[in-house]
């Protein structure tokens, strides 16, 4: 079974999160969104960013409020 893995500019990442680039760039600083340095930019897997947002989610399930 073959799967693709896009990779993602720090651009696209944000929208798709619907943050900033620089909150992504924060993310990758921080070790929480693992990323490639291409050249000057970075590139992530669409896989790690839904990982990302796997953990996201499953940390705010369990918070109370």
């Amino acid at each position: 079974m073959q799967t693709t893995d896009r990779l993602l500019t720090v651009h696209e990442v944000a929208g798709i999160m619907r943050v900033s680039n620089m909150t992504v760039y924060r993310l990758i600083r921080a070790g929480d969104l693992r990323a490639a340095r291409v050249g000057r930019g970075y590139r992530i897997r669409e896989s790690e960013v839904d990982a990302y947002l796997d953990r996201s989610v499953s940390l705010d399930d369990g918070v109370s409020g």
